[in-house]
Formats: structure tokens, C-alpha cells, sequence
């Protein structure tokens, strides 16, 4: 669900704890924050991004340090100011085949609360859609298809997929981005139908 330090191994999170710290809103917007930030940030760097107080903040921090998702950076020359970085370049949320109906419960909960924020920027793009730059209007995308695949096909689409987002991933910690990048929201997802 999502990216961070390029250098670390990809964790699968399977444990209802974690995927109940995750599924909160606040949360959510922090690890993409510190995601996106090469040397991680502080907890009133957060607060702005996520509107909340820095003190409410450190709390959504520490939280996500329990279960080992964010850790203490290095200090950027103040000691008394807490850096903080996400721990992983990527993770999944997989409560596995057989899970049981608390650990089906969190996973649905963190799902649910992508989905919900994945709706707020379909809105949020709706909304100003029309103020738009014609070159960012004319090239945004919404689409919705249905394929009839067989599940190595699907294998293969998505593989096929993420190989053409990797490159671009990796540009948001870029500290020089090309002029006129913009962090652009791009949604996918493959599920099979009943």
C-alpha cells in the first residue's frame, strides 16, 4: 500500500494489531508523509500535513513505532527534535487464506479505510477539476474496466503494471524532481468479481 526506504525489504503485515494501528485516517497520511520525506520528519511537520496537533501527532507516531512501522531517525542537529521515518520500502496487508474473524475484521478495516481515502481524492479532483491547468486537465484519468482473465493473466497484468509504476515511486523522494512534478494519486486495483 505503500513506499518508503528504498534499501529495505518488503514486509507483509499480517498481525490484527498492526493492521488495526493502521487502518486509522491520520495514520494513513503520516506513513505516505514520511514516505515521501528522505530523512523522515518531525511530529509538527506531520501535524501539518494531517491537521491535528503535534501533540496528537506524536501519539499516531508512537503508535505506529509500537508495532514497527515508523522508527526514530537521525537528528538533523537538533537534539531535542524527534526525526521520524517509516521502517519499510513497502508492505502488503494479508490476513492470509485462513485467517479468523478478528484478524478478517482489521484487514477489512484498513482496507475500507484506503478505499475511503482513495474516494476523498476522486472528490477532492472533481471538485477542482475545472481550475485546473488545461495540461494536467486533459491528461488526468479515471477509468473503469472490466477484463475477463485467468488468474496467470491477472498474475501477469499486474506485475506488468507496478514495473511501470516502480520508476515513478521512486522519484517522490527525489530531493530534485523534474519541473513542474506534481505527486500524482494513481489508484489501482485488480479484483476478481462474484
Amino acid at each position: 500500500m505503500t513506499e518508503a526506504r528504498p534499501d529495505s525489504p518488503r514486509m507483509t503485515i499480517s498481525d490484527p494489531q498492526v493492521m488495526r494501528a493502521l487502518a486509522h485516517p491520520a495514520r494513513i497520511s503520516i506513513m505516505e508523509y514520511l514516505n515521501s520525506r528522505e530523512g523522515g520528519a518531525t511530529a509538527t511537520e506531520c501535524a501539518e500535513i494531517v491537521g491535528l496537533s503535534p501533540s496528537a501527532t506524536s501519539y499516531h507516531l508512537r503508535a505506529l513505532a509500537k508495532f514497527g512501522l515508523v522508527e526514530q531517525a537521525p537528528s538533523r542537529g537538533d537534539a531535542r527534535e524527534r526525526v521520524w521515518r517509516v521502517v519499510t520500502a513497502s508492505f502488503v496487508v494479508d490476513a492470509g487464506r485462513g485467517a479468523g474473524p478478528a484478524a478478517r475484521a482489521a484487514e477489512q478495516a484498513v482496507v475500507e479505510a484506503h478505499a475511503v481515502r482513495g474516494m476523498e481524492r476522486i472528490r477532492d479532483w472533481s471538485r477542482r477539476a475545472g481550475d485546473e491547468p488545461a495540461e494536467w486537465y486533459d491528461k488526468a484519468l479515471f477509468n473503469d474496466t472490466l477484463l475477463l482473465l485467468t488468474a496467470e493473466e491477472l498474475a501477469g497484468l499486474n506485475e506488468a503494471v507496478l514495473a511501470l509504476l516502480r520508476p515513478y515511486h521512486a522519484r517522490r523522494r527525489e530531493a530534485d524532481p523534474p519541473p513542474g512534478a506534481r505527486t500524482v494519486a494513481v489508484h489501482y486495483r485488480a479484483l476478481p468479481l462474484a
